[in-house]
Formats: C-alpha cells, structure tokens, sequence
C-alpha cells in the first residue's frame, strides 16, 4: 500500500512542486486547480498488490481530471521516508510518519503497468459541488504542513485517507451505507491471505496479531484495503439531485491487467500444517532422548531458544509499542521468556543429570499456560483466533516435558 522506498523522496519533493504550481496558476489557464466542479471528473483508482511484502495489500488514488484542459492528477496517501531520523525505531515502535502525494496520472500509471500490478479506474458520480468540495479538501491537504500524518496498518492508512475523503466530500453517505453491511474478513485472515506469498513473513504476522485482529469488521472497517473499497462501492448508491438514487460507480475499466500471481480468495487454513509441524517436532525430541541425547539436547534448545526469544518480542510488542494490533496477544501463554529456564537442564539431561524441583516446579507452570491457552477457547466471548499455534506447541511442550521430567 506504500510506494517504493527508492521513489518516495522525490515523489514527495514533486508533491510540494506541484501544490506550489497549482496554487499560482492564473485562472485564465484551464487546470485541475482552478477547474469548476462542473468540469471535473472524481475516479477511484485501485492498483493490484505487487511482489514486494510492503506491496502485497495494493495502493490506490484518487484521480481528478480536468475534461476541458485533460490534466489528470492523481491523490495517494502513502508515501513515506526512509532517510527521516529514525524511521526504523520509529516503525518498530509502532510511531510511522507517511505523507500525502500528488503526480500526473500517467506518470503513476506508467509506473504500475510497467510492474505488472493490474489499475482499474472507477468514475465516480458526484455533483459539481461535491467534485470541488474533494478538489479543495485534497489541494488543502497537499500542503507541506498538513501532508503527514500517523501510519496505523488498519485504521488510519493509504486507502482510509482516501476513503474519509470521499466520504467527507459526499456528505458522510459512504460510512454510512458501508457500516450498515457485514464484512467479510476479519484483520487477520486478510493480512494472512495477502501475505501467503511469503509464507515465512505470513507466519510471523500471524504469531504477532493478538486478538485485535480477529473482531468482526464491517465493511467500512474492512476498506481498509484497496480490492476491498473498489468492490463496496459498486454497491453505494447516492442522491441524484431529484430525489432518486443512482449508483455511486459510474462505469468502472480495467485501465492495465494484472501480470503478478494473483493472492488467494481466501486465507489459508494454517492448522494442519502446523500441527503437523507440531508432532513431527515433538516426535523428534521423544526419539532423540531416547537415541541420541546430543541430538535430543539440540533440538529442544533450538525449540526453547526459539519460544524465548518470541515470547519477549510478542511481550516487547506489547509493553513497548503502538502496534495495538499485537497487544494481550495470547500466543504468550504458549511461547514466553519461561523457555530461558529451562534451557540448563536441557543440556544437564545429555549427561544423564536429573532435574531440580524448581525446574520441575517450571514445566508444571508452562504446562499450565498451555492449558490456559486451550481453555481460553472453550470461554465464550473469546476473540483471538489462534489455534494453528495452540496445536503446534501444545505437542512440543508434552515431548520436552516428558524428556526432562525428573526420575
């Protein structure tokens, strides 16, 4: 939903050239700036999602078009800078900074045809006065002081900005129609859906989104993606100026087809495969300590050195950050700093050294929290979505905790 990080500065810096040139072209010359609402024509743009992970959830703009003079500019709210001071620390605190920008419509369009990303552009209907009302808002919100504003993945990115500003200019209709209708998906299946590409970034977002990501959307909340808003407006209607209703799309074209692989419909099922992924671990470490106690040790310090490090990141996520989508994440009760402990007594069973009461005393615990994990399934009003994870630990900590148990 963002633009490349090689393009963003001098997208941005054409930005600021731009608002400068439309704000003191003479009003004899005919421009998108000075345009009558009469003259313009407001189309939703949608690009398809790319290749690249920060590419996979599409983009989209807003395109004014000027019919007398053929000036086409295009609105987009997703523009960042890596070479802002601190952007990485800012980004893993949760605190992005994105910026507004403007270009020619060709200049974008030329962009995303040649990345095989599909456009389709949907034209709008909407009065002169609503047309120049979006024109004012857009060129108002161009400017360099109220251009940024706070990145959040679901509730305040490219595609809401662009979606509010519709919204803002047709008198609050969209919010209105789109809340009223039930979503589809919820945050998670959808971010699982668009990143299946990379499965091994997919299942990190997975692990990380806590039970934020599993309430039920509607659809404005679920327009927070570019493929989402395109369809929910070909089912808004709105006034025709004579007491009727009229569909808000007027025509809708596929300006560029899509040359990537397309993502899936549907999010994948991520439960039998880690399962799977589960027992064959746990099968693993029975067998290991069994045969072959080096290979028994290695196993389950990779295993324990793994759920350490990700319970202090799901905790640092937490504690630390804005990410409010990974907060009270319940996949801490099944991977936690609790692992670290346990890690001597692994390696003191190769030499065939028992376990103490207090290590004892720990596996009881973590065994504990799997349990708590599980009931918290059986509770009504549960949210979080988390079974896949439940299954594949669930059957590890059982293989570890048998293996270290004290004789």
């Amino acid at each position: 939903m963002i633009f490349p990080r090689q393009q963003t500065r001098h997208r941005h810096l054409y930005a600021l050239l731009l608002a400068l040139l439309l704000a003191i072209l003479p009003a004899a010359h005919a421009s998108v700036a000075n345009a009558p609402g009469a003259n313009l024509e407001v189309s939703l743009v949608t690009y398809g999602p790319g290749e690249t992970y920060w590419e996979r959830f599409g983009h989209d703009a807003i395109e004014l078009r000027d019919t007398v003079s053929g000036e086409a500019v295009n609105f987009n709210y997703g523009v960042f800078d890596f070479s802002e001071k601190n952007f990485l620390l800012n980004f893993a605190r949760g605190r992005m900074h994105y910026l507004m920008d403007a270009a020619p419509s060709d200049v974008d369009e030329r962009y995303y045809v040649g990345t095989g990303r599909s456009i389709t552009r949907q034209r709008l209907a909407m009065t002169a006065d609503q047309s120049a009302a979006l024109r004012d808002f857009l060129l108002w919100n161009l400017r360099p002081e109220n251009a940024g504003y706070a990145y959040d993945y679901y509730v305040d990115n490219c595609t809401t900005r662009v979606r509010d500003a519709l919204d803002k200019a047709l008198g609050g209709v969209l919010e209105t129609r789109l809340k009223a209708r039930p979503g589809g998906m919820t945050y998670r299946q959808q971010t699982v859906r668009l990143m299946s590409a990379q499965p091994w970034l997919m299942l990190l977002l997975d692990l990380g989104l806590g039970p934020y990501a599993d309430q039920p959307l509607d659809a404005w909340q679920e327009s927070f993606l570019p493929e989402v808003l395109q369809a929910q407006l070909r089912a808004v209607r709105v006034g025709d100026g004579r007491g009727g209703l009229r569909p808000l799309v007027q025509d809708e074209r596929l300006v560029s087809p899509n040359r990537l692989q397309a993502p899936p419909p549907t999010a994948p099922d991520l439960r039998l495969p880690l399962a799977l992924a589960g027992l064959l671990l746990a099968a693993l470490i029975v067998l290991a300590r069994r045969r072959w106690p080096a290979g028994h040790a290695l196993l389950g310090a990779l295993y324990l050195l793994a759920a350490g490090l990700v319970g202090l990141l799901l905790l640092g996520l937490w504690t630390l950050t804005t990410h409010h989508s990974a907060w009270a994440n319940a996949n801490l009760l099944l991977f936690n700093p609790l692992a670290f402990v346990l890690l001597p007594t692994l390696w003191r069973a190769r030499r065939g050294l028992a376990a103490s009461r207090l290590i004892d005393g720990a596996i009881a615990l973590q065994l504990l929290a799997c349990m708590a994990a599980v009931l918290l399934h059986l509770l009504p009003g549960t949210v979080q979505q988390n079974q896949p994870w439940l299954l594949f630990a669930l059957p590890c900590w059982l293989a570890l905790a048998w293996s270290l148990r004290r004789r």
